[in-house]
């Protein structure tokens, strides 16, 4: 009897042991590297291209202004309206102009990126603010500053690193990278983390560490999100 007892005693904690491991919280869970169980991240996601992008420390914010970036809203896709003008074209809805195609007046921006509200804009009293994704300033830290005066004019007006948002968040916001600021709107993020990854691989902008980790995070919960 006492055999038996023993042995039933070792079967069910064997059978304990297996249950155990198949439903300890995390097995189906994505790596860091983005596939589940740390499987690499498929082809093409925005989440294999953060392991694309240069990892070092922030230089200093030394000899940053805005005119090192140009004029701010040239036009350079000369098409005879200022990127602020195409921007706002491309995300409101129901706009009118000034001047009959170029200058904005008035407009709807539906489902801000950064809050999922509803803003009105009006020129000359806007709560509409066009975002640099990546900021400026972020960028001058991590590469901007040794770049000519043209590509750093080319990457305040393109029209991948603009959105047009709601213009408090925005100030929020200010220079953050993504392990600093995220946008409030949650369903929001991966798009967001996938322009942000888009742009600093397109212009060779570095990341810290810190800020790897935190697209890495964001990018882990939609494996599959694409680069814009």
């Amino acid at each position: 009897m006492l055999t038996y007892r023993r042995t039933f005693a070792a079967s069910t904690l064997a059978v304990a042991a297996l249950l155990t491991s198949a439903c300890t919280p995390g097995s189906d869970t994505p790596g860091e590297g983005g596939g589940a169980a740390g499987r690499p991240a498929a082809r093409g996601t925005a989440l294999a291209a953060v392991d694309a992008l240069a990892v070092k420390g922030r230089a200093p914010k030394t000899g940053y202004e805005r005119d090192k970036f140009g004029r701010a809203w040239v036009d350079v896709d000369k098409n005879g309206c200022g990127t602020r003008d195409d921007i706002l074209k491309r995300d409101l809805t129901g706009v009118r102009f000034t001047d009959g195609h170029c200058k904005v007046a008035s407009g709807t921006l539906t489902d801000d990126p950064y809050t999922g509200t509803t803003v009105r804009y009006v020129r000359g009293r806007s709560k509409v603010d066009i975002d640099h994704v990546v900021a400026l300033s972020d960028a001058w830290q991590k590469g901007a500053q040794k770049w000519d005066d043209e590509t750093r004019r080319r990457f305040a007006n393109d029209p991948l690193n603009l959105l047009a948002v709601d213009a408090a968040t925005n100030r929020g916001k200010s220079d953050g990278d993504a392990a600093t600021w995220l946008p409030p709107n949650r369903d929001y993020r991966c798009t967001y983390v996938a322009r942000q990854v888009a742009v600093k691989k397109k212009y060779g902008v570095w990341v810290t560490a810190g800020e790897r980790d935190a697209m890495k995070r964001v990018l882990g919960a939609c494996p599959q999100q694409k680069l814009p």
